[in-house]
């Protein structure tokens, strides 16, 4: 393993180390007090109505995912934005490949109605 790494992993090991001591001392010395009201749903200070725990639409999932994959997009411009004048012709076809797949992949989904809530 090269040594420029170490400090990387030291960070790792401690920050897992802080994790997990927080999480046992907070466990070992919370106050453990049953109580009824912790058992029910919160909902703004106003009275639960109906269950809690309803179903939620498949459009909410698509939706999610569809943003993680433009999220996606935008965060792997920016690094290519930034050295562009380095990259040159290669690096303008290579994006240019890689926004023509996601546009495709936009007016498929587009096309299915994925982007419809009706």
């Amino acid at each position: 393993m090269p040594i420029d790494f170490l400090p990387i992993l030291i960070l790792l090991i401690l920050s897992a180390l802080m994790s997990g001591g927080m999480v046992f001392l907070s466990h070992l010395f919370g106050r453990k007090e049953p109580n009824p009201s912790k058992l029910s749903p919160y909902e703004c200070g106003i009275p639960p109505v109906g269950d809690a725990r309803l179903r939620f639409s498949v459009k909410f999932f698509v939706v999610a995912m569809l943003f993680i994959i433009f999220d996606f997009e935008g965060v792997t411009i920016y690094p290519w934005a930034v050295i562009f004048r380095k990259l040159h012709l290669f690096g303008l076809v290579e994006m240019g490949v890689f926004l023509g797949v996601l546009l495709i992949g936009l007016v498929y989904i587009w096309r299915k109605g994925a982007l419809q809530w009706d």
